[in-house]
Protein backbone atom coordinates (compact mmCIF):
# COMPACT_ATOMS: atom_id res chain seq x y z
CA UNK A 1 0.00 0.00 0.00
CA UNK A 2 1.48 3.38 -0.92
CA UNK A 3 2.34 5.66 1.96
CA UNK A 4 0.26 8.41 0.40
CA UNK A 5 -2.93 6.33 0.64
CA UNK A 6 -2.68 5.45 4.33
CA UNK A 7 -5.01 7.06 6.85
CA UNK A 8 -3.44 7.41 10.28
CA UNK A 9 -5.49 7.25 13.47
CA UNK A 10 -7.47 10.47 13.79
CA UNK A 11 -6.91 11.44 10.14
CA UNK A 12 -9.98 12.20 8.04
CA UNK A 13 -9.34 13.30 4.46
CA UNK A 14 -12.76 14.94 4.36
CA UNK A 15 -12.31 17.11 7.44
CA UNK A 16 -12.87 20.82 7.13
CA UNK A 17 -10.67 22.12 9.95
CA UNK A 18 -6.89 22.10 10.15
CA UNK A 19 -5.32 20.80 13.36
CA UNK A 20 -1.89 22.32 12.93
CA UNK A 21 -0.89 25.14 10.61
CA UNK A 22 2.82 25.29 11.41
CA UNK A 23 5.44 22.55 11.84
CA UNK A 24 9.03 22.70 13.07
CA UNK A 25 10.68 19.74 11.34
CA UNK A 26 13.50 19.72 13.92
CA UNK A 27 11.14 19.04 16.85
CA UNK A 28 7.99 17.55 15.24
CA UNK A 29 6.84 14.38 17.03
CA UNK A 30 6.19 11.54 14.59
CA UNK A 31 3.93 8.53 15.19
CA UNK A 32 4.81 4.99 14.09
CA UNK A 33 2.13 3.62 11.78
CA UNK A 34 4.08 0.75 10.19
CA UNK A 35 7.20 -1.03 11.43
CA UNK A 36 10.16 1.20 10.60
CA UNK A 37 8.09 4.15 9.31
CA UNK A 38 7.10 7.15 11.44
CA UNK A 39 4.90 9.95 10.15
CA UNK A 40 2.93 13.11 10.83
CA UNK A 41 0.23 13.97 8.31
CA UNK A 42 -1.94 17.02 7.78
CA UNK A 43 -4.69 16.58 5.21
CA UNK A 44 -6.98 19.14 3.69
CA UNK A 45 -9.62 18.77 1.01
CA UNK A 46 -7.15 18.79 -1.91
CA UNK A 47 -3.67 18.61 -0.38
CA UNK A 48 -1.94 16.22 2.00
CA UNK A 49 1.41 17.04 3.59
CA UNK A 50 3.40 14.36 5.41
CA UNK A 51 6.72 14.19 7.18
CA UNK A 52 8.01 10.64 7.17
CA UNK A 53 11.04 9.08 8.76
CA UNK A 54 11.90 5.71 7.23
CA UNK A 55 14.35 3.28 8.85
CA UNK A 56 17.26 1.81 6.86
CA UNK A 57 16.52 -1.23 4.68
CA UNK A 58 12.84 -0.49 3.98
CA UNK A 59 11.18 -0.56 0.56
CA UNK A 60 7.78 0.54 -0.68
CA UNK A 61 5.73 -1.43 -3.18
CA UNK A 62 5.67 -0.10 -6.77
CA UNK A 63 2.41 1.78 -7.33
CA UNK A 64 0.77 4.68 -9.15
CA UNK A 65 -2.12 6.99 -8.40
CA UNK A 66 -4.24 9.59 -10.23
CA UNK A 67 -2.66 12.63 -8.57
CA UNK A 68 0.69 14.42 -8.52
CA UNK A 69 3.12 13.93 -5.65
CA UNK A 70 6.35 15.71 -4.74
CA UNK A 71 8.75 15.99 -1.87
CA UNK A 72 12.14 16.88 -0.48
CA UNK A 73 14.67 14.87 1.49
CA UNK A 74 15.24 16.56 4.86
CA UNK A 75 17.77 14.09 6.32
CA UNK A 76 19.48 10.87 5.26
CA UNK A 77 19.12 9.19 1.88
CA UNK A 78 16.34 7.52 -0.08
CA UNK A 79 16.36 5.90 -3.51
CA UNK A 80 13.38 7.01 -5.58
CA UNK A 81 12.27 5.18 -8.72
CA UNK A 82 9.91 7.20 -10.92
CA UNK A 83 8.95 5.53 -14.19
CA UNK A 84 12.24 4.31 -15.70
CA UNK A 85 14.37 6.77 -13.68
CA UNK A 86 16.09 5.89 -10.42
CA UNK A 87 18.10 8.24 -8.19
CA UNK A 88 19.60 8.20 -4.70
CA UNK A 89 18.40 11.44 -3.13
CA UNK A 90 20.20 13.26 -0.32
CA UNK A 91 19.20 16.24 1.87
CA UNK A 92 17.79 19.23 -0.01
CA UNK A 93 17.13 17.14 -3.15
CA UNK A 94 13.58 16.88 -4.45
CA UNK A 95 11.37 14.54 -6.42
CA UNK A 96 8.25 15.07 -8.53
CA UNK A 97 5.95 12.18 -9.45
CA UNK A 98 3.36 12.98 -12.14
CA UNK A 99 -0.09 11.42 -11.84
CA UNK A 100 -0.31 7.94 -13.34
CA UNK A 101 3.45 7.20 -13.25
CA UNK A 102 4.63 4.02 -11.52
CA UNK A 103 7.00 4.78 -8.64
CA UNK A 104 8.69 3.27 -5.62
CA UNK A 105 11.18 4.15 -2.86
CA UNK A 106 13.86 2.33 -0.90
CA UNK A 107 16.16 3.22 1.98
CA UNK A 108 19.64 1.73 2.01
CA UNK A 109 22.07 1.85 4.94
CA UNK A 110 20.79 5.23 6.20
CA UNK A 111 17.35 6.26 7.35
CA UNK A 112 15.54 9.03 5.48
CA UNK A 113 13.32 11.88 6.62
CA UNK A 114 11.22 13.34 3.82
CA UNK A 115 8.56 16.01 3.46
CA UNK A 116 5.99 14.65 0.99
CA UNK A 117 3.10 16.54 -0.61
CA UNK A 118 0.17 15.06 -2.53
CA UNK A 119 -2.23 17.25 -4.50
CA UNK A 120 -5.54 15.63 -5.38
CA UNK A 121 -7.53 16.86 -8.32
CA UNK A 122 -10.80 18.33 -7.17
Amino acid sequence: MPISSILLPGMDRGKKEVNMSFWDLKTLKLDEFRPGIWSKIEAGKHLTMAVMEIAPGKEGAPHEHPFDQCGIVVEGEIEMSIGEEKKLLKPMETYFIPAGINHNWKTMSLSAKILDVVVKQG
